[in-house]
């Protein structure tokens, strides 16, 4: 009787408390809470040991959600989504360029955030919990058991200029590998500098996870 009263009770025509979406905000958001948790802290830290991501991402998270949540009516439910991802598509941090594999665990809680604020009574809590589940079991997937040979690569200056030549490019990503020790799967040339004989070279090359010194995404 008491929530009722208050419930009832308004300031310049604005409810004061909604308890029916109040109660949504609680469950969606500790829902949205809890698969991020799981993904940021459980999956992505132990193994990249990052903490100012594991802050980013879940603030982000958080706002995104919040943001979604409050300004997300019917009718602007898909448009807001559409154009969310559009200002984040091209967002870029100006003090360090992200990595992919870190990008992708940012579009990833953002979507979370998405999902979990946006859908609609129409959506039930099962079918709103399978659709986490469905993200965090991908994440899991793709981190622990797909993906244990990943290519990766660098920019390196190569001063054996002759070896650059097209007909000897067997004999340039031999050369490569025996330098590196790297499991060079392709070179490609950036510039070349003829007043020293050098040339900048991409290196794609193959590591395997489960080396203890293996390599995040360039």
């Amino acid at each position: 009787m008491m929530i009722d009263n208050i419930a009832q009770f308004t300031i310049f025509g604005i409810q004061l408390i909604d308890p029916y979406d109040c109660g949504q905000m609680l469950i969606r958001l500790g829902i949205n809470i809890f698969f991020t948790f799981i993904i940021i802290r459980m999956i992505f830290y132990p193994r990249y040991r990052e903490v100012n991501y594991v802050f980013t991402t879940v603030l982000v998270n958080i706002t995104v959600f919040l943001i979604c949540f409050l300004m997300g009516s019917i009718k602007l439910k898909i448009g807001f989504a559409f154009g969310l991802f559009a200002v984040f598509s091209i967002l870029r941090y100006r003090t360090e360029q992200i990595p992919i594999r870190e990008m992708t665990y940012l579009f990833t809680v953002i979507i979370i955030a998405v999902l979990n604020a946006l859908s609609d009574d129409k959506t039930s809590y099962a079918e709103l919990l399978l659709a986490n589940v469905t993200i965090l079991m991908a994440v899991l997937i793709l981190e622990k058991k797909i993906f244990l040979c990943c290519e990766s690569s660098k920019i390196i200056t190569y001063e054996k200029i002759e070896l650059i030549k097209p007909d000897n490019y067997l004999k340039l990503i031999d050369d490569l590998k025996d330098r590196t020790g790297l499991d060079v799967l392709k070179a490609e040339v950036i510039k070349i500098n003829f007043l020293n004989d050098t040339a900048m070279l991409k290196i794609l090359y193959q590591y395997d996870e489960r080396c203890p010194g293996k390599e995040k995404d360039k």
